[in-house]
């Protein structure tokens, strides 16, 4: 038998069966691509191929068998086996913006985009320390029980908040349902470095998503903060621009800083209210087609001066509407460069009320300029003062008066 082999370790020997094995897999490799449709048809012929190429996830199966079989600690449960398994083949897709999450969040997500939901009516940011500021709303739970702006949030029901923890659990803890005794005890501290440990009752919030004032420094200029485009936003930029109207302004600042964006077609309504019928908004494009979104008749504010201040914070929706001003020669941008989320996500709901978040197309300005990864550069840009001076707004009124004076001019 060894000479046997011997005999065969020739280079020629070599050479053949390596041009055989070569050939071979091309062959497959070629047959692989000219039959791949075929075997997906749902045809007797294929099935079997079809089996071992496509139902279900085998290794998977064996390797949770191989595990309850030999693993030597308590496994987690099974719903949270599965979530991690579809995380990991999501992962595998490289796209950030496509992902999954735990039923708990994405019934709050939901409650949020929906503009309600049960809590205690806080805005969650993080501070330069990385610490969890809390921001109660208007005649909120949390601003009667004594929360004020800033407050730092330490305890939640026993549990210490640390850097580490994540804010969408922060999130879920501080909500929940409205029924009597329902409510969360938290210690925050507050500006004079003192600690208040207080039970807040849980009560049906009405998430504002748009803010709106005269200017003080000028009561020509009326200012629109949008926070988050939710499906009453479009509604309460509408009832914001006829109330600022109605005092007599001149001009607008639009403030889309720190404006994480939400729901698509509310974020195209609320760009038409700065312009005229017909304008264009934005282009879908998805992996078959292409479709033009424009603004409609009834704009509140359409002739108005306009500038509109953005940052690093100002994404996905909200660049959709910052970059119809600007294109449509509405408007200027202020501030920093945008983040630059240029893609959209359809949201569908699992069986267990779950979520998956699936990337689905991009959008362009109506320039066709795409933003994912670059963002929006502003027409002005400005750096953030150290000392916290909202110099964007400054240079704002300081363009508006030019852009009044060279009308009046």
């Amino acid at each position: 038998m060894k000479q046997f082999v011997n005999k065969r370790n020739g280079l020629g020997y070599s050479i053949f069966i390596g041009m055989l094995l070569g050939i071979s897999m091309a062959v497959i490799f070629a047959a692989g691509f000219f039959f791949r449709d075929l075997i997906s048809l749902p045809t007797s012929v294929f099935a079997s191929a079809s089996a071992i190429n496509s139902a279900g996830y085998p290794l998977l199966d064996e390797v949770q068998t191989l595990i309850d079989q030999h693993y030597l600690r308590e496994q987690p449960d099974y719903a949270q086996r599965q979530y991690a398994a579809i995380r990991g083949m999501l992962v595998a897709l490289d796209d950030r913006y496509t992902f999954f999450i735990d039923p708990p969040v994405a019934q709050s997500e939901s409650d949020v985009l929906a503009g309600t939901y049960g809590g205690i009516g806080v805005q969650i940011n993080r501070g330069e320390m990385g610490e969890f500021l809390l921001y109660p709303f208007p005649d909120s739970p949390a601003r009667a029980a004594g929360i004020d702006d800033g407050d730092i949030l330490k305890v939640v029901n026993g549990q210490t908040v640390d850097l580490t923890t994540r804010q969408d659990v922060i999130d879920q803890m501080l909500r929940g349902e409205v029924k009597e005794g329902s409510g969360v005890e938290i210690t925050v501290v507050k500006a004079d470095e003192s600690e208040l440990t207080v039970f807040i009752p849980f009560a049906v919030i009405n998430v504002p998503s748009v803010l709106w004032h005269v200017l003080a420094e000028d009561e020509q200029i009326g200012y629109v903060q949008v926070l988050r485009f939710t499906s009453r936003t479009p509604e309460e930029v509408k009832t914001a621009l006829e109330d600022l109207k109605q005092s007599d302004i001149s001009s607008l600042v639009l403030d889309l800083r720190n404006n994480a964006g939400g729901l698509l077609q509310e974020s195209v309504q609320v760009a038409g209210q700065f312009l005229a019928e017909g304008d264009v908004v934005l282009y879908e494009r998805d992996n078959q087609s292409e479709r033009v979104f424009k603004a409609e008749n009834g704009g509140v504010a359409t002739d108005l001066p306009l500038i509109v201040l953005v940052n690093q914070g100002t994404a996905s929706a909200a660049e959709l509407v910052a970059g119809a001003i600007r294109d449509n020669g509405r408007g200027i941008l202020i501030g920093q460069t945008t983040y630059g989320k240029g893609t959209v996500q359809q949201i569908f709901r699992l069986s267990d009320d779950s979520s998956l978040h699936i990337t689905s197309a991009e959008w362009l300005t109506p320039k066709r300029n795409t933003l994912d990864g670059t963002g929006l550069e502003p027409d002005i840009t400005m750096i953030p003062d150290a000392n916290g001076r909202d110099v964007e707004i400054g240079e704002a009124i300081r363009q508006l008066h030019e852009n009044l004076t060279e009308k009046a001019a």
